[in-house]
Protein backbone atom coordinates (compact mmCIF):
# COMPACT_ATOMS: atom_id res chain seq x y z
CA UNK A 1 0.00 0.00 0.00
CA UNK A 2 1.62 3.19 -0.71
CA UNK A 3 2.58 5.13 2.58
CA UNK A 4 0.00 8.20 2.99
CA UNK A 5 2.05 11.64 3.19
CA UNK A 6 2.96 13.30 6.94
CA UNK A 7 3.33 16.60 7.38
CA UNK A 8 6.94 17.03 8.98
CA UNK A 9 10.16 17.64 6.91
CA UNK A 10 10.98 14.59 5.19
CA UNK A 11 13.31 15.81 2.67
CA UNK A 12 16.69 17.59 2.24
CA UNK A 13 16.98 21.32 0.88
CA UNK A 14 16.72 20.48 -2.79
CA UNK A 15 16.37 22.98 -5.73
CA UNK A 16 14.13 21.68 -9.07
CA UNK A 17 13.83 23.75 -11.94
CA UNK A 18 10.50 25.36 -13.11
CA UNK A 19 10.77 22.99 -16.07
CA UNK A 20 11.33 19.59 -14.83
CA UNK A 21 8.66 17.73 -13.24
CA UNK A 22 7.85 17.62 -9.98
CA UNK A 23 7.44 14.74 -7.60
CA UNK A 24 3.85 15.16 -6.96
CA UNK A 25 3.42 14.78 -11.25
CA UNK A 26 5.94 12.35 -11.89
CA UNK A 27 4.04 9.64 -9.95
CA UNK A 28 7.39 9.26 -7.12
CA UNK A 29 6.40 6.68 -4.58
CA UNK A 30 8.37 9.37 -2.12
CA UNK A 31 6.57 10.91 0.33
CA UNK A 32 5.80 14.64 0.03
CA UNK A 33 5.93 17.16 2.84
CA UNK A 34 2.70 19.83 3.03
CA UNK A 35 3.06 23.21 4.71
CA UNK A 36 -0.14 24.83 6.00
CA UNK A 37 0.42 28.16 7.12
CA UNK A 38 -1.49 29.17 10.21
CA UNK A 39 -2.09 33.08 9.77
CA UNK A 40 -3.21 34.67 12.78
CA UNK A 41 -3.99 38.58 12.50
CA UNK A 42 -4.27 40.73 16.22
CA UNK A 43 -6.91 43.45 15.40
CA UNK A 44 -4.83 46.81 15.79
CA UNK A 45 -6.64 49.22 18.28
CA UNK A 46 -5.94 51.86 15.19
CA UNK A 47 -8.63 50.52 13.10
CA UNK A 48 -11.42 51.90 12.85
CA UNK A 49 -14.91 50.57 13.12
CA UNK A 50 -16.82 50.50 10.52
CA UNK A 51 -20.76 50.33 9.38
CA UNK A 52 -20.36 48.98 6.01
CA UNK A 53 -19.96 45.85 4.06
CA UNK A 54 -17.15 44.56 2.08
CA UNK A 55 -16.88 41.86 -0.43
CA UNK A 56 -13.53 40.43 -1.34
CA UNK A 57 -12.51 39.05 -5.02
CA UNK A 58 -10.49 36.19 -5.57
CA UNK A 59 -7.38 37.71 -5.95
CA UNK A 60 -5.68 37.14 -9.35
CA UNK A 61 -2.21 35.60 -10.00
CA UNK A 62 -0.43 34.76 -12.57
CA UNK A 63 0.08 31.08 -13.23
CA UNK A 64 3.72 30.40 -11.75
CA UNK A 65 2.90 32.12 -8.92
CA UNK A 66 -0.72 31.30 -8.09
CA UNK A 67 0.70 27.90 -7.50
CA UNK A 68 1.01 24.93 -4.79
CA UNK A 69 5.01 24.78 -5.38
CA UNK A 70 7.24 26.60 -2.97
CA UNK A 71 9.35 29.37 -5.48
CA UNK A 72 12.58 30.10 -4.59
CA UNK A 73 14.94 32.65 -6.56
CA UNK A 74 18.10 31.91 -6.34
CA UNK A 75 19.18 34.58 -8.50
CA UNK A 76 17.54 37.68 -10.00
CA UNK A 77 16.83 35.83 -13.12
CA UNK A 78 16.17 32.21 -11.91
CA UNK A 79 13.00 31.17 -10.44
CA UNK A 80 13.01 27.27 -9.40
CA UNK A 81 10.78 25.19 -6.74
CA UNK A 82 11.93 23.13 -3.54
CA UNK A 83 11.68 19.54 -4.35
CA UNK A 84 9.58 17.41 -2.58
CA UNK A 85 7.55 20.03 -0.76
CA UNK A 86 4.17 21.81 -0.84
CA UNK A 87 1.39 24.13 -0.25
CA UNK A 88 -1.72 22.87 1.37
CA UNK A 89 -3.25 25.58 -0.66
CA UNK A 90 -2.02 27.67 -3.90
CA UNK A 91 -1.08 31.06 -3.25
CA UNK A 92 -3.92 33.38 -3.64
CA UNK A 93 -6.08 30.77 -1.72
CA UNK A 94 -4.12 31.51 1.45
CA UNK A 95 -3.96 35.08 0.67
CA UNK A 96 -7.84 35.16 0.24
CA UNK A 97 -8.10 32.89 3.45
CA UNK A 98 -6.08 34.55 5.41
CA UNK A 99 -7.45 38.34 4.62
CA UNK A 100 -11.14 36.92 5.36
CA UNK A 101 -10.50 35.58 8.55
CA UNK A 102 -8.58 38.95 9.59
CA UNK A 103 -12.09 40.80 8.95
CA UNK A 104 -14.17 38.51 10.60
CA UNK A 105 -11.99 37.84 13.35
CA UNK A 106 -11.39 41.91 14.00
CA UNK A 107 -14.48 42.58 14.77
CA UNK A 108 -14.60 45.87 13.64
CA UNK A 109 -16.44 45.55 10.02
CA UNK A 110 -20.02 44.97 9.95
CA UNK A 111 -20.23 42.12 6.77
CA UNK A 112 -17.11 40.67 5.32
CA UNK A 113 -17.93 37.68 2.29
CA UNK A 114 -15.85 36.18 -0.36
CA UNK A 115 -17.62 38.18 -3.55
CA UNK A 116 -19.17 34.90 -4.99
CA UNK A 117 -21.49 35.29 -1.85
CA UNK A 118 -23.96 37.60 -3.49
CA UNK A 119 -23.12 40.03 -0.48
CA UNK A 120 -24.68 43.49 -1.04
CA UNK A 121 -21.38 45.02 -0.12
CA UNK A 122 -20.32 48.99 0.26
CA UNK A 123 -17.16 48.28 -0.82
CA UNK A 124 -15.16 45.52 -2.81
CA UNK A 125 -11.36 44.48 -2.36
CA UNK A 126 -9.87 43.48 -5.25
CA UNK A 127 -6.50 41.50 -4.87
CA UNK A 128 -3.70 41.34 -7.16
CA UNK A 129 -0.90 38.79 -5.95
CA UNK A 130 2.13 39.49 -7.80
CA UNK A 131 4.91 37.93 -5.35
CA UNK A 132 5.26 34.80 -3.20
CA UNK A 133 8.40 33.29 -3.81
CA UNK A 134 11.66 33.05 -1.01
CA UNK A 135 14.30 35.46 -2.72
CA UNK A 136 17.92 35.10 -1.81
CA UNK A 137 18.53 38.57 -2.94
CA UNK A 138 22.06 38.19 -3.02
CA UNK A 139 22.03 37.30 0.72
CA UNK A 140 23.18 33.84 2.37
CA UNK A 141 19.30 33.18 3.94
CA UNK A 142 16.16 33.74 1.57
CA UNK A 143 13.54 35.82 2.45
CA UNK A 144 9.59 34.96 1.96
CA UNK A 145 8.81 37.51 0.05
CA UNK A 146 4.64 38.66 -1.04
CA UNK A 147 3.91 41.76 -3.03
CA UNK A 148 0.47 42.28 -3.03
CA UNK A 149 -1.39 44.99 -4.59
CA UNK A 150 -4.88 46.41 -3.67
CA UNK A 151 -7.39 48.39 -4.83
CA UNK A 152 -10.31 49.62 -2.95
CA UNK A 153 -14.03 50.11 -5.12
CA UNK A 154 -16.79 51.63 -4.05
CA UNK A 155 -19.49 49.05 -5.51
CA UNK A 156 -22.19 51.57 -6.89
CA UNK A 157 -20.33 53.10 -8.98
CA UNK A 158 -17.13 51.34 -9.41
CA UNK A 159 -15.06 54.20 -8.67
CA UNK A 160 -11.46 53.02 -7.50
CA UNK A 161 -11.64 54.60 -3.81
CA UNK A 162 -7.58 53.55 -3.34
CA UNK A 163 -5.10 51.62 -4.22
CA UNK A 164 -2.05 50.23 -2.69
CA UNK A 165 1.03 47.71 -3.16
CA UNK A 166 2.33 46.22 0.00
CA UNK A 167 5.82 44.20 0.40
CA UNK A 168 6.32 42.07 2.86
CA UNK A 169 9.95 40.39 2.80
CA UNK A 170 10.69 37.77 6.05
CA UNK A 171 13.91 36.46 6.04
CA UNK A 172 14.22 32.61 6.80
CA UNK A 173 16.19 31.56 10.38
CA UNK A 174 18.14 28.66 7.73
CA UNK A 175 17.77 27.49 4.18
CA UNK A 176 15.96 24.30 5.03
CA UNK A 177 12.14 24.42 3.98
CA UNK A 178 10.59 24.35 7.15
CA UNK A 179 12.32 27.54 8.14
CA UNK A 180 11.46 28.63 4.68
CA UNK A 181 7.60 28.14 5.18
CA UNK A 182 8.07 29.46 8.93
CA UNK A 183 8.91 32.66 7.61
CA UNK A 184 6.19 32.58 4.66
CA UNK A 185 3.58 32.52 7.47
CA UNK A 186 5.32 35.62 9.64
CA UNK A 187 5.08 37.50 5.82
CA UNK A 188 1.42 36.52 5.43
CA UNK A 189 0.42 37.36 8.81
CA UNK A 190 2.04 41.03 8.15
CA UNK A 191 0.83 41.29 4.70
CA UNK A 192 -2.86 40.29 5.90
CA UNK A 193 -2.81 42.94 8.63
CA UNK A 194 -1.16 45.57 6.60
CA UNK A 195 -4.38 45.31 3.95
CA UNK A 196 -7.17 44.65 6.58
CA UNK A 197 -5.98 48.07 8.15
CA UNK A 198 -5.36 49.90 5.00
CA UNK A 199 -9.18 49.06 3.67
CA UNK A 200 -10.88 49.77 7.09
CA UNK A 201 -9.07 52.71 7.34
CA UNK A 202 -9.61 54.08 3.63
CA UNK A 203 -13.14 52.85 3.20
CA UNK A 204 -14.20 54.46 6.42
CA UNK A 205 -12.54 58.10 5.21
CA UNK A 206 -14.52 57.80 1.62
CA UNK A 207 -17.86 56.56 3.47
CA UNK A 208 -18.10 60.12 5.73
CA UNK A 209 -17.39 61.81 2.58
CA UNK A 210 -20.35 60.51 1.11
Amino acid sequence: MKPTPRLRLLFPLLLLPLSACSLLASGSRDAVTIYAPQVSVAPDPAWPQVAWQLSVAKPSAARIVDSPRINVRPSPDELEVYRGVTWAQSATDMVEDSVLRAFEDSGRIAGVARSATGIRADYRLVLDLRRFEADYAGQALPAATIELNAKLLHNIDQRIVASRTFVQAVPAATTGTADVAKAFEQALSKATSDVVGWTLTSGQADSTRL
